[in-house]
């Protein structure tokens, strides 16, 4: 082969002809190879081992050194020592010689590092996501989800899943649409949510930490937690309650249905199917009061009658229909106020109004709590922060009793009978 011959095989790499290294025996291959996997690492070298080596590796070594006797089956060898024979031999160092026989050399500590980086970011992002600081249930989903790993070993991917998951959640609770239908309207993929896919995991892993409950074990535990959350409710099954609200609306039964209640001082069950017929609301109140009980709907009809001032009540989480009644009041221009049980899931149950249809906190603050709490109670549960008062969750925490929306009935109607009475 000739010197204008453009190469030859050395190793994994290929040399040219005319190169120094050329001369150097292929059977040193495994030390080049055990010096690309140290030089690699990103640290300084000083000594490598290498081995085991058959008879024709041994004495390439030995005549590389000019050593009388074979290194044996394993040697460590000097690098200071390589490089000053491999300076007089060919003329590069051994990391030189190493990145033309076996190829270029990174830092996998530097690529760690980097990669943990990346990794830091991506988690960084999904804990300071808006729509995990307006629901903090959700740092638990974020913290397993973190534990759970990289999807595929990938940040983009997992992150582009994740971008998916926070704008469905973003979106629930719904107002009563099939799976399909949801999916397709936030994602442009009405399979986008089947079962069985890493997105839906991931969301159903998400809304069992909002509502705190166990993971669905079969089929029909999946479809309630689906139902909880507003997807494919039945369109007469799901209702809100509401009193004293009198609103117009065009060309359905809503509006009437609501002024006759409100006329004839008692409360109105307005359905999903009647909430979806109600193409526009207007003439809404400045606004409405949104309470998590019952009982504290038949308090107000109790005590203001004809004059009940609009509210609304959710019975715990809300229903399609609630969700949807609050909505379309929202968007009309009505201020919505919400107040609920003193206890971990009470908060819950506010923090996910206030993120989905931006209603305010009312009387949900660590002075409130402190003021009503005492003596005996019921336990508070697991509780979980809140973004409007940083300090409640943990009053209540420590004191550990809550506080039902029942026991502060009295507190409400009279902030109510204030407002009327202005």
């Amino acid at each position: 082969m000739s010197a204008e011959d453009p190469a030859t095989e050395s190793g994994s790499r290929q040399v040219t002809v005319g190169s120094p290294v050329r001369r150097l025996s292929p059977a040193l291959d495994s030390l080049w190879r055990a010096l690309y996997e140290r030089f690699s690492a990103g640290r300084a070298v000083q000594r490598v081992r290498v081995g085991p080596l058959d008879v024709e590796q041994q004495g390439a070594i030995a005549d590389l050194f000019g050593a009388v006797r074979l290194p044996g089956e394993h040697a460590t060898i000097s690098v200071a020592d390589l490089d000053a024979v491999l300076n007089e031999v060919v003329g590069c160092t051994a990391y030189e010689v190493v990145e033309q026989l076996v190829g270029p050399i990174g830092d996998r500590a530097a690529e760690r590092r980097s990669a943990a980086e990346e990794r830091n970011r991506l988690w960084a992002w999904l804990s300071e996501h808006e729509v995990v600081r307006a629901q903090p249930a959700l740092e638990t989903w974020v913290a397993s989800t973190r534990r759970n790993g990289l999807i595929e070993g990938s940040v983009e991917r997992t992150r582009a899943v994740l971008d998916q998951a926070l704008c469905v959640l973003d979106e629930l609770p719904g107002v009563g649409t099939p799976l399909p239908v949801f999916a397709d309207s936030v994602l442009g993929d009405p399979h986008g949510l089947d079962e069985g896919t890493r997105l839906h995991t991931m969301v159903v892993r998400a809304l069992v930490a909002v509502y705190g409950i166990a993971a669905p074990s079969d089929a029909g535990e999946l479809r309630a937690l689906w139902d909880h959350a507003g997807i494919a409710d039945d369109e007469l099954s799901s209702t809100v309650l509401s009193a004293g609200l009198r609103i117009t609306t065009a060309g359905d039964a809503i509006g009437r249905i609501l002024h006759i209640c409100a006329e004839a001082g008692q409360a109105a069950a307005l359905t999903l199917q009647q909430l979806r017929a109600c193409s526009r609301i207007v003439g809404v109140p400045t606004r409405v009061w949104v309470v998590e009980n019952p009982s504290l709907l038949a308090l107000a009809l109790t005590r203001f009658g004809t004059r009940c001032p609009p509210m609304i009540c959710t019975s715990g989480w809300p229903s399609s229909a609630g969700v949807r009644l609050l909505q379309q009041l929202a968007s009309a221009g009505a201020e919505l106020h919400y107040h609920g049980d003193f206890d971990g899931e009470g908060l819950r149950i506010a923090a996910n109004i206030v993120a989905r249809v931006g209603a305010i906190p009312w009387r949900m603050s660590s002075a409130d709590y402190l003021a009503a709490v005492g003596g005996a109670g019921p336990s508070v549960g697991r509780v979980t922060p809140v973004p409007w008062d940083p300090d409640l969750s943990g009053h209540m925490i420590r004191v550990g009793t809550a506080v039902p929306e029942e026991r502060v009935a009295t507190v409400l109607l009279d902030q109510l009978a204030q407002e009327q009475a202005q």
